[in-house]
């Protein structure tokens, strides 16, 4: 590890567990949970994501570190001189885009409540949104460029799954493919 960082134990993997948790729980079993319960559980993580983000960016700030804090969880790939941690990477710019993604991101759940209230697949679109949320924390907060890459490639695929959300109505589903087509062409 580079001297620069310094490792860390605020454990920064809770700020994108919370939402992902959120969205298997509300993806393997929120069509059996009443929507009122499934609209509790993708804003709770949310929220909660956002709470640990706070008390996060507090701790990170009372350390007066000038230096990165770095926590590398476990080896995802090592072959020859390249290992690839699977890790967090926090700094003064992480902590602004954490709040900032955790925040906005609460809010957009708070929001979705009252718009999805009464539709049948609300289940699905708050899995769709806490793994969006979650997928975003981990292309902000990654330590390496193949960790990005899975956050980046999940923001994608997340949205794609929301904007063809309706995907029984033909516009939903040409715009849906139509996004997909075109982040492909820019990851490009």
């Amino acid at each position: 590890m580079p001297a620069e960082l310094v490792e860390s134990s605020v454990h920064l993997w809770w700020i994108a567990a919370l939402p992902l948790a959120g969205a298997v729980v509300n993806g393997l079993l929120g069509r059996r949970l009443p929507p009122t319960v499934v609209t509790w559980i993708g804003c709770g993580a949310a929220g909660a994501a956002f709470a640990v983000a706070l008390r996060t960016a507090w701790r990170f700030l009372q350390l007066d570190a000038k230096t990165p804090l770095v926590e590398n969880y476990f080896v995802w790939i090592e072959s020859g001189s390249l290992t690839a941690y699977f890790g967090f990477f926090y700094d003064h710019l992480t902590l602004i885009m954490t709040l900032v993604v955790t925040g906005v991101g609460f809010l957009i759940h708070i929001y979705s409540a009252g718009y999805m209230a009464g539709d049948a697949g609300t289940y699905r679109f708050f899995a769709y949104l806490n793994l969006f949320l979650s997928s975003m924390l981990t292309l902000v907060m990654a330590n390496n460029y193949l960790l990005m890459f899975v956050g980046w490639e999940g923001v994608g695929l997340c949205s794609y799954l929301l904007i063809g959300f309706y995907f029984l109505k033909k516009s939903a589903g040409d715009a849906g493919k139509k996004a997909f087509i075109v982040n492909r062409i820019g990851d490009f």
